[in-house]
């Protein structure tokens, strides 16, 4: 199994088209592919972003990060929410990833998130963050 994050990136564009929907229609939509990946067993995690206004953006570019609150400058495409799916095969999140309900102006970027067993096992922080992993899976239960 792997596991892959459905970045919804759209344009301006699309996001005044979303705007002009019934809101209703917009979370039906959404609440129906959510319950097709919850039934299916695939989805793992997934949200909806804030409007850009009410982000900022860390650029590293100089030696000190520079801070920019949201909207950043011009404006091309916007990421506007996220899923992470697992599934058996690249396949089966591709056949996800087209069931979107998107339209006009939207994409999904699709991109296989790395696991543990992605990097050398025996470097010392790697070993370190499985110890975390453990223990944040421990808290959750517990919780």
């Amino acid at each position: 199994m792997s596991k892959y994050m459905l970045i919804m990136r759209g344009t301006e564009e699309a996001v005044e088209r979303y705007a002009q929907m019934p809101f209703d229609q917009v979370i039906e939509a959404m609440g129906r592919y959510n319950e097709a990946m919850i039934t299916a067993g695939v989805l793992v995690a997934g949200e909806g972003l804030s409007d850009a206004s009410e982000g900022f953006v860390v650029d590293f570019s100089d030696e000190t990060p520079l801070v920019t609150d949201g909207p950043y400058g011009e404006i091309k495409e916007l990421f506007n929410g996220f899923w992470i799916i697992e599934t058996a095969t690249r396949e089966e999140a591709v056949e996800w990833a087209t069931r979107c309900p998107l339209g006009p102006g939207n994409f999904l970027e699709v991109r296989r998130v790395n696991g543990i067993e992605d990097f050398p096992q025996d470097n010392e922080w790697i070993q370190k963050e499985e110890g975390w992993r453990k223990e944040a899976a421990e808290r959750a239960a517990g919780a």
